[in-house]
């Protein structure tokens, strides 16, 4: 190979090289910058269900926002009735999901029985709490208010296999989510 040859070949390589860097240049150039898609991160809403029972007018199971207090859930329920002996509870206890809070009337005596946090008394919950434990429908639900209306009180949360349609694997479900003390 002759140096003039060498020389056009060297020469047809940098006109190759320049023309791709070129050609590279413009598309990159006229290509869209790239868009930026932000998706903003939704920001939990924490609520309790709670259930409150007692002096109120209108006992039941509410919904309270993050950090609710027990005043808010005697005013969602429409207020303390006539005779109730708010100062013998802390109304402002923060309401966590599925506590049971009884409101007495003056003079009410209640046991002073250790709360268990986030466990269901069965001898005071509604049907409406009894529904939102596991396996339990509306019809068990039912089921458990007509064996308590009969029987009495709970003595023991086993006692719970006494009512129709619950046995030991219904049981094992609820046992670490009930109590018959408490609120």
């Amino acid at each position: 190979m002759t140096w003039q040859r060498l020389y056009q070949v060297l020469l047809a390589v940098l006109l190759v090289a320049a023309v791709s860097g070129g050609v590279t240049f413009l598309v990159r150039r006229s290509a869209p910058p790239g868009v930026e898609v932000l998706i903003p991160t939704p920001t939990p809403t924490e609520e309790a269900r709670a259930y409150i029972s007692g002096a109120v007018a209108s006992p039941g199971v509410y919904t309270v926002p993050a950090e609710g207090r027990l005043a808010d859930l005697i005013e969602l329920a429409g207020g303390a009735v006539e005779g109730a002996d708010l100062n013998a509870i802390n109304l402002a206890q923060r309401v966590r999901d599925q506590d049971h809070f009884h409101i007495p009337r003056i003079g009410e005596v209640t046991p002073l029985i250790t709360p268990e946090p986030d466990k269901i008394n069965i001898n005071t919950a509604s049907l409406e709490l009894l529904d939102t434990l596991p396996g339990i429908g509306e019809v068990k639900a039912k089921a458990i208010l007509d064996y308590r209306e009969l029987n009495g009180p709970f003595e023991t949360t086993d006692e719970l296999m006494n009512v129709e349609g619950i046995g030991p694997i219904t049981y094992e479900k609820l046992c670490d989510l009930i109590t018959v003390g408490g609120r």
